[in-house]
């Protein structure tokens, strides 16, 4: 690429930027190995996002107490007969 063809993806992607700035972004939740950040699908601005390099933590469930199962009677809908035009 030559030096003008450089400084025209640079105006345009500027452009870009510009009408995301009036319009806001086109944000998309984005993963990498240790940080998930947030990226603009139109013009490609990236947030600072959060370092994922935490263990998650670890949880226990204890054993809900057995619940009988109440069936409920079904419920028959009412038909009608004519039917309104507004």
């Amino acid at each position: 690429m030559t030096d003008a063809d450089h400084r025209t993806v640079r105006v345009m992607d500027r452009v870009r930027q510009m009408l995301c700035g009036l319009h806001g972004h086109d944000s998309m939740l984005q993963f990498q190995q240790d940080r998930m950040y947030l990226r603009c699908v139109s013009c490609g601005h990236e947030t600072p996002g959060w370092e994922l390099n935490e263990t998650a933590p670890t949880t226990t469930m204890k054993a809900a107490p057995k619940q009988p199962i109440v069936q409920q009677p079904l419920v028959q809908p009412q038909l009608i007969s004519a039917r309104r035009v507004a």
